[in-house]
């Protein structure tokens, strides 16, 4: 991978970019791909079930309200999403077992660790339109994210 969010925000100036509110927790500081959507709120049922599914290089973008009391992901969901072929996860909440996620080849911005898993109750909505952090994000939508920042747009603009 060769752009940045810098590069691309230059190129494109009319991207989105999402508020900087986002900690890089994964292995991979790079990752992008075209988005599938999950709305939940302590409950990462519909995320564990997306990791078993083939990713394809695509990024599980996960609007958990914002919720700072449950993590959203943790060590063994995001080893299944390596298995499984994922990008990345950029997810607007958190996630635990942060020294494990960062040694996997994925990428992950969330808002914050935390050690408290979810109660799972089967409950959340997949590929549904989602807002958070100042962007929407409508399924197939592309994420590009580093070091620098996250990017949503509605086309591909570089390599991933």
């Amino acid at each position: 991978m060769t752009w940045t969010t810098p590069d691309l925000c230059d190129q494109f100036p009319d991207v989105q970019v999402a508020e900087p509110v986002f900690r890089d927790f994964g292995g991979q500081a790079r990752f992008a791909g075209p988005a599938v959507t999950v709305k939940c709120l302590n409950d990462n049922s519909r995320v564990r079930e997306l990791a078993a599914t083939p990713g394809e290089g695509r990024v599980i973008v996960v609007d958990g309200g914002g919720s700072l009391r449950r993590a959203l992901l943790g060590d063994m969901i995001a080893a299944n999403a390596v298995k499984h072929g994922w990008a990345g996860f950029l997810i607007f909440g958190c996630v635990r077992d942060v020294e494990i996620l960062a040694t996997l080849p994925l990428g992950v911005q969330a808002l914050a660790a935390h050690p408290m898993k979810t109660d799972r109750r089967d409950l959340g909505e997949v590929d549904v339109p989602v807002s958070f952090a100042g962007v929407s994000v409508t399924p197939g939508d592309w994420i590009y994210a580093d070091a620098n920042g996250v990017l949503v747009s509605g086309m591909r603009l570089h390599e991933a």
